[in-house]
Order: C-alpha cells, then sequence, then structure tokens
C-alpha cells in the first residue's frame, strides 16, 4: 500500500518525464530529417497537442496543434506533416502491441474480476450504450470525412521513402519513449488505487486502465468524457470501493487534466488570448 503523497509524487514525476521524453523524440525525428528545434520548442509543441487532443472528440485536434507549435518553431508545412506521420506511424503499432501484451497475459483474469459489475452495468444502462455506438460510428464517420476533405501535403510515397531516409538510431530511441508513453500512462492508475486499503489485483488494474485510457481514441466526446466515467465507475479496472471517486478526479488530473492546462497557459502566454479563441473557433466552425 502506497501513502498518498508518495502516489501522486510517482505519478507527477511519470507525467513529467514522459514530456520531456516526447520532446526529445519529436527533436531526434526532425534531427533526422535535417531540422533543429529546441527543447523548449518540442515541449511547448507537445503541450500545445494534449491540450487539444484533450479538448477535441478522438483526440482529433492534437495533430492540428501539434502542426501549429511546430511552423512555429520554423518548421516547413512539408516537414511537419512527415514528422507527425512518423510519430504516429511509430507509436500506434506499439499501443497496439502493448495492448496485445496485456490481452494475452491478463485479459482473462481480467474479465473474471469485472465481467460482474460491468454485465450489471450494462444490463441497466443499455440504451445510453447503443446511443453511445451510435454517436461513436457518426462522428467517426464525420472525423474520416473531415480529413479527406484536408489538402494533401505529402503523397504517401514521400512519407514512405522518408522512412528509409530516418537512420535505425532515431527510430530506435523514438519507439522507446512511445512504449515508454503507453506503459507510464498506463501506470497511473495502479499507482493511485494502491492508496486504498482493499485494491484490485495489479494485472486487474492494468489492462483497465488501458482500455479506459485508448478507449478516448474512438469516443466521440473530448478524452471520452462520459463514458470513461462511467466505465471506471462501472468496474473496468476493478472494485475499487468507497474511494473511486477521489481516485476518478486524480487519475483524470494526471492523464487529461494537466496536459490539457499546461497546454492552454503556454497558448495563452505566448500567442495570446484572442489568436488562441480565433484558434479554436476555426476547428469549431463549420467547414466550407
Amino acid at each position: 500500500m502506497l501513502s498518498p503523497v508518495a502516489a501522486h509524487v510517482i505519478c507527477a514525476l511519470l507525467f513529467a518525464a514522459d514530456l520531456v521524453a516526447r520532446a526529445c523524440r519529436i527533436r531526434w525525428y526532425l534531427a533526422a530529417l535535417g531540422q533543429r528545434i529546441s527543447l523548449s520548442q518540442a515541449l511547448v509543441l507537445n503541450a500545445w497537442g494534449d491540450a487539444a487532443a484533450g479538448l477535441t472528440p478522438m483526440r482529433f485536434g492534437g495533430e492540428m496543434a501539434k502542426f501549429a507549435g511546430l511552423l512555429r518553431a520554423g518548421v516547413g508545412p512539408r516537414r511537419s506533416v512527415l514528422v507527425l506521420g512518423l510519430e504516429a506511424a511509430i507509436t500506434y503499432p506499439i499501443v497496439a502491441l502493448f495492448g496485445g501484451w496485456l490481452a494475452w497475459r491478463l485479459a482473462p483474469a481480467w474479465w473474471d474480476a469485472v465481467r460482474p459489475a460491468v454485465e450489471q452495468a450494462l444490463a441497466t444502462g443499455w440504451p445510453w450504450a447503443v446511443a453511445v455506438g451510435g454517436v461513436v460510428l457518426l462522428a467517426g464517420l464525420g472525423v474520416w470525412y473531415a480529413r479527406r476533405r484536408e489538402p494533401r501535403v505529402v503523397e504517401p510515397g514521400a512519407f514512405r521513402g522518408m522512412l528509409h531516409q530516418v537512420p535505425a538510431a532515431p527510430l530506435a530511441a523514438g519507439a522507446a519513449v512511445s512504449l515508454f508513453n503507453v506503459v507510464a500512462r498506463t501506470l497511473m492508475l495502479p499507482v493511485l488505487a494502491l492508496t486504498l486499503p482493499d485494491h484490485p489485483p495489479l494485472g486487474v488494474m492494468m489492462v483497465g486502465s488501458f482500455v479506459l485510457l485508448y478507449s478516448q481514441l474512438v469516443l466521440p466526446t473530448p478524452a471520452g468524457a462520459g463514458a470513461v466515467e462511467l466505465g471506471f465507475l462501472a468496474g473496468v479496472a476493478g472494485d475499487l470501493g468507497a474511494g473511486e471517486g477521489g481516485l476518478l478526479v486524480a487519475w483524470r488530473f494526471y492523464t487529461v487534466g494537466a496536459g490539457a492546462a499546461l497546454g492552454a497557459i503556454l497558448a495563452v502566454s505566448l500567442v495570446g488570448v484572442r489568436p488562441v479563441l480565433r484558434a479554436v473557433g476555426r476547428f469549431a466552425g463549420p467547414r466550407a
């Protein structure tokens, strides 16, 4: 059992280490493509991306905000798209592989532990689940349509060619950072739950944490708001007892709130309130 102070210190350190590691990753990729930016510029653009991702459905705004941060750092549009594509091409397979490893090693025990609570929640809340499924489908089609209408800055062939030109060392280092990012975020919920006198087994909490975190990639509300909370309280991460409310608030702070707040503060302080509001309006407004 951890003390609350120790748990919060660990989560804060994981959050800070992840920020610095991801800033180094994008600097390594850019350097491999012949462009250098400072660590502070990399930290800012990633913080902007975290804020936009946490405030938009399916984290759709995150890449746009990072793209704006790259342009502000002096990186050209084509190279910005290339480096963001390189990040995604390495990170998402690692997310899938880590999720697959968790499923292979821990999913049966996890499902045995959470099935009664989840089945009970579905039995009483199935209309809500059906409604969410419909909205997810519609939102996914909307995001797909919006992305198809965006101008293509880099042709797929150019991106494939770029992958062959990047040395193996920055790719390997970036893959290690991506794995650290996934593991660190997944560990935050179990670390916080270890403060409870009676907490679920670590494996149950790890699988539940991963499911709750990465379901946000397909949920139609910002950071999966509503659905993630319902899944948490329904027992997806195990029976957390009477302390689950405070645990939920702390976990959401470290995985979404802290990054969103940092990115918003940096955006307002470096760019100003009005430009930020205009950018939000352009994103939220109808596309011609």
